[in-house]
């Protein structure tokens, strides 16, 4: 079996459609802005679930009051422990919707102390990786996808994206933060974006 062969299956990602529809929903929706800002993180940044719902206002938020253009990561999958850099870069778009989501909070009476959960849950903790499955299934409804998907399709997604967009894997295994670039190399097969813009131009 050769090394192309061996690689594993494509991972589910999004399309270009759904991502517009998703962001599109949620940010014209009254009660869906702090999702909306949660799926941005995931797709702007490929974090997995657990390291987003991790997320204090502090880690974003530097002393001064701005949003950082990268930071450290404190919770992240531990068996990339030894990995060169468990850091984070946020997109320009990105640091703009975390400063509005911020005085937003402030706005609406959430606490906005660097400790306090950047995205919190009502209990006023920070939201378990539970929680965030769900809403995700939820704005999947409200985006009317005809296809039930994961939480962490979203983080193939921001990954599926940047490949397409550099052809560098060994790029997209630094933002992935994998140790091994046989992990990254599932990026180099088809999106479900390709195969669909593919499939929708054939002759019948």
């Amino acid at each position: 079996m050769s090394y192309v062969d061996s690689i594993r299956k494509p991972p589910n990602t999004l399309t270009h459609d759904e991502q517009v529809a998703l962001l599109k929903t949620t940010g014209e929706h009254k009660d869906g802005f702090r999702d909306h800002v949660i799926f941005s993180v995931a797709l702007g940044t490929g974090l997995r679930e657990h390291e987003i719902a991790a997320l204090s206002v502090g880690d974003v938020r530097d002393e001064k009051g701005n949003i950082r253009r990268r930071f450290p990561l404190r919770v992240f999958k531990r068996s990339n422990l030894d990995f060169a850099s468990q850091e984070t870069i946020l997109p320009d778009a990105l640091r703009y919707k975390l400063e509005k989501f911020l005085r937003w909070k402030r706005s609406e009476g959430d606490p906005i102390e660097d400790a306090g959960a950047l995205f919190h849950s009502r209990q006023g903790g920070h939201l378990t990786p539970r929680r965030l499955r769900q809403i995700f299934r939820h704005w999947q409804v409200e985006a009317r996808f005809e296809r039930k998907l994961h939480f962490h399709c979203l983080r193939h997604t921001a990954l599926s994206n940047l490949y397409r967009a550099t052809k560098d894997i060994r790029l997209v295994q630094r933002v992935a933060r994998h140790k091994s670039i046989h992990s990254t190399m599932i990026y180099t097969s088809p999106s479900d974006e390709d195969v669909f813009l593919a499939v929708r131009s054939l002759p019948c």
